[in-house]
């Protein structure tokens, strides 16, 4: 593994996101100073918070999976997630309701989830979800350590007995095949493969390898911490600080001094000069390139956006679990609109998180909070004038909802922030998408941008656009990762 070379005694970590929390406290673990800078009041990065009305909204990821990677962080400095949060398994991880009436709970266990496939689709479709449980177990096995977990210098270092295992598995086919050899129902297929949503992909053409995001979803686990989602990084930030790291909020950087080959100090909006002799990058790969005067050596297909609604709601609705996804019946022509076509879902699916089911403290007494997502196209893909259209596809989402079981959803709403690509622009992240570069297969493991950059010794990236990719645990990976190229 190439690491980062000369003097490394001082790091500066551009970002207090996942990523740059992430590698901030391997870091500061192997005895390095360090020093995070972050444009905002708080840390999280996309992880954020916004406190409306007794309201405490989770403004990125609501869905929390392997949450032993934030154990590993917390470890590197001597804590544990058991000291730091309280987290609790979701039980259904999710709740799938269809077009034709039907629901179906995802269930972590193998014996509750055998049951409840049998329950709705029969004995022979049970079976197969056996047999899929124990092929994603496969899959993730000859893949996490060698594929996501790992830091490529070449392509050639993929050469492994795990790459041979993982062709053997199918690895490099289709998802969408791979999941219809185990299970014929065609609503226990959405089930298994949406996730290839999240890596930027339609699951009809995204490789089969990334069936390691239902893996983590439906066979290791989800889970909520008390508090809100922004209780993870505000939980790694203070074990960071507590050992040492110098955290500067409300700071943005504007320049980098270079030396040769060599980033020397940073430059902040308010004309203070931060010096080191290491930098990990954290923000998204655009505004990376800008501050470091690199550019990309191919041009970067995006993913998919996402239009999000915050609503603080006076009620709630029978049926709808932590997270509930509302499949419409249109499934295969989403993916058409959305990523080809660049225009709108004609009959959305969409994702409902209720997160007052678990914690009902991040509501006012009696209130209900809900953030419903729906996928759209990035800037890039679509010319839509969202300034216009946000808040006419608001209400279409409404309706929407008003004919899938939530009745009265747009009459209860007392709060509301409408999320669109152009706020998601405004923050930095390219096309408007905040999944970063989609996993095409030119944009995967050892293609995908590494994480050092050509030309700077001392300069490792971090976050979504890098290795590993999108994601909450890829990012808290790719902290690690960039860690490692300092301190080997």
């Amino acid at each position: 593994m190439r690491r980062v070379s000369g003097p490394v005694d001082h790091v500066l970590v551009v970002g207090a996101g996942l990523a740059g929390l992430s590698a901030a406290l391997y870091l500061a673990g192997a005895g390095r100073r360090v020093t995070v800078v972050e444009r905002e009041s708080t840390p999280g990065g996309r992880a954020g918070t916004l406190r409306v009305d007794g309201y405490r909204i989770d403004t990125g990821p609501t869905v929390l999976t392997m949450p032993d990677l934030v154990d590993d962080a917390l470890a590197a400095v001597g804590s544990s997630l058991r000291e730091r949060l309280d987290l609790v398994p979701l039980r259904p991880a999710y709740r799938a309701r269809f077009a034709d009436g039907s629901a179906l709970d995802v269930h972590t266990d193998a014996e509750a989830m055998e049951a409840e496939v049998r329950r709705f689709a029969g004995a022979a479709e049970a079976a197969g979800y056996r047999r899929l449980r124990r092929w994603l177990t496969e899959v993730y096995r000859a893949e996490m350590r060698r594929f996501i977990d790992a830091n490529f210098d070449s392509p050639l270092d993929l050469v492994s007995p795990e790459l041979a295992r993982l062709t053997a598995l199918g690895g490099f086919g289709r998802l969408g095949p791979a999941i219809g050899r185990y299970l014929h129902d065609e609503r226990l297929r959405r089930v298994f493969s949406f996730q290839a949503l999240y890596a930027g992909l339609d699951p009809r053409r995204a490789l089969a390898l990334y069936s390691v995001i239902s893996y983590m979803d439906t066979v290791n686990g989800v889970w909520f911490p008390r508090g809100g989602m922004h209780a993870v990084p505000a939980a790694m930030a203070d074990a960071a600080r507590e050992v040492g790291a110098d955290f500067r909020y409300d700071t943005e950087i504007t320049g980098l001094e270079r030396r040769g080959d060599r980033i020397t100090a940073a430059t902040t909006a308010a004309g203070e000069r931060i010096s080191a002799d290491a930098v990990v990058m954290t923000p998204d790969l655009p505004v990376t390139y800008r501050l470091l005067g690199a550019a990309p050596r191919r041009r970067l297909r995006w993913s998919p956006s996402a239009l999000v609604l915050h609503a603080g709601t006076t009620r709630s609705w029978p049926g709808t679990a932590h997270h509930t996804i509302s499949f419409g019946a249109a499934w295969d022509r989403t993916f058409t609109e959305i990523i080809r076509d660049g225009t709108l879902m004609s009959d959305p699916s969409l994702l409902v998180t209720r997160p007052t089911a678990t914690d009902a403290s991040l509501a006012p007494p009696g209130r209900e909070l809900h953030y419903v997502l729906a996928p759209c196209p990035n800037l890039a893909a679509g010319r839509i004038d969202w300034e216009r259209i946000g808040p006419a596809y608001t209400d279409e989402l409404f309706a929407v909802l008003e004919r899938r079981g939530f009745t009265g959803f747009a009459d209860s709403v007392e709060v509301r922030r409408l999320v669109t690509p152009l706020d998601w622009a405004a923050q930095g992240h390219a096309a408007g998408t905040p999944f970063s570069a989609a996993h095409t297969f030119a944009q995967t493991g050892p293609f995908r941008p590494r994480n050092l950059v050509r030309g700077l010794d001392n300069v490792v990236l971090a976050g979504s656009g890098t290795t590993p990719g999108v994601g909450v645990p890829p990012v808290l990976i790719s902290g690690r990762l960039a860690a490692h190229r300092i301190t080997g």
